[in-house]
């Protein structure tokens, strides 16, 4: 049986039938529970979702029936795909996906992880969200593993799409060349960031920072990321700190919080073989709601990526008034623009040479502060939701 077998008179009475009120579905699969970077979008998105126009309903793995229920308990939430794993949940997309789309009387479909997983044929009208292109960066060593199949159907399944959300224009440059998507099909809608929560707080004089469930002894360089090598290039900072360190005997520690990922070890002996072994220290995933303390007492904030689709870290780093010190790679020169200090994300010696002015130079760390803060106004995520849903409604059309 192919894919797209439905009956078209059956079809065409879901989607144009005015009696209906209209029903949209969001699919949380590929969003982690809420805990990464795309769950925390989707976390955003729900708690402003107030749609008087529709009906939004979930669907996901079992175990995400009450992740979300806290920030949308109006929203029914529909398990689908009970055997778990990437392949049976990309088999479920492609062949599950369009019955089950058409039993729930879907006028449209919004994915907002559609990076990771899609459907490659849909009854209505889709909307995806990509963060990013990870998956078709660099070489089998270093880009994000999909797994075959998905990686084969993936670009098929982007230029199918009715309407593409990319979070930056990094992001759909990557999609139009990579994926070959048409330009008139996407539209760049930036993250938001969480003013009540990042937000410059007081620093006192204490040389441990209590954060539960850890301590922190100050001055830190503090990095929130995943641990993944070599995308992340967390092995790069370690060696940076290493030159930092033995340039300026200075007592800054490095944090590095973030759960382990692909090849994590490799990160782990880079710093076990560190001279400055004793001051680095590895938090594992850190509790989202205490992130911006830990941000707030950082002495600065490095993101030495070689592709991050849009650069939250270095949002939440400016809002919480903290300098940022990038790599000069993907969207991260675009999110920060001139508010943040800049290095080749292979040359260690270079983002040393970084470390050492903002540690040395207070105008320099100062101006910083003070650009980024300036910098972090510009992203909201009443703003974000706001043209998403838009979208969203023009796509069902509503």
């Amino acid at each position: 049986m192919e894919v797209n077998s439905f009956p078209a008179v059956f079809f065409f009475d879901i989607i144009n039938d005015p009696g209906e009120e209209m029903k949209i579905g969001l699919d949380t699969f590929a969003c982690d529970g809420g805990k990464s970077g795309v769950g925390m979008y989707l976390t955003q998105v729900l708690k402003r979702f107030m749609p008087s126009e529709a009906l939004f309903e979930l669907f996901g793995w079992e175990y995400d029936r009450y992740t979300y229920s806290d920030v949308a308990p109006n929203f029914d939430f529909i398990p689908q795909c009970s055997i778990h794993g990437r392949t049976a949940n990309s088999l479920w997309h492609v062949f599950r996906y369009p019955q089950f789309a058409i039993h729930r009387q879907y006028k449209a479909c919004f994915f907002p992880a559609a990076h990771r997983y899609l459907p490659y044929k849909s009854p209505c009208p889709t909307i995806g969200v990509v963060h990013d292109m990870a998956a078709y960066f660099g070489n089998r060593k270093t880009r994000v593993h999909l797994g075959a199949l998905l990686r084969m159907i993936l670009p098929n399944s982007l230029r199918r799409m009715d309407r593409i959300i990319a979070v930056s224009e990094w992001v759909k440059q990557e999609l139009i060349d990579r994926a070959h998507v048409k330009e008139n099909r996407i539209e760049v809608v930036p993250n938001g960031i969480d003013h009540e929560s990042f937000y410059p707080r007081q620093r006192n004089e204490e040389s441990v920072l209590l954060i539960q469930p850890f301590s922190f002894r100050r001055p830190y360089v503090l990095c929130v990321s995943r641990i993944d090598h070599p995308v992340k290039n967390h092995a790069k900072l370690i060696e940076a700190f290493n030159i930092f360190k033995s340039k300026t005997k200075y007592p800054h520690r490095l944090v590095l919080a973030g759960g382990d990922s692909k090849n994590a070890s490799i990160v782990k002996e880079s710093a076990s073989t560190s001279p400055w072994r004793s001051d680095i220290f590895f938090t594992g995933h850190f509790p989202t709601t205490s992130l911006p303390e830990l941000y707030a007492g950082a002495d600065f904030v490095v993101i030495p990526s070689m592709y991050e689709g849009f650069g939250m870290g270095a949002v939440e780093a400016m809002a919480s008034g903290v300098p940022v010190i990038c790599a000069r790679a993907a969207s991260l020169p675009e999110t920060a623009e001139h508010a943040a200090l800049y290095f080749d994300p292979l040359n260690a010696e270079d983002l040393a040479d970084r470390m050492i002015t903002l540690s040395t130079d207070r105008e320099i760390y100062n101006e910083c502060r003070r650009l980024g803060l300036e910098r972090a106004q510009v992203f909201s995520w009443d703003k974000c939701v706001e043209r998403t849903l838009q979208i969203i409604y023009e796509t069902a059309g509503k």
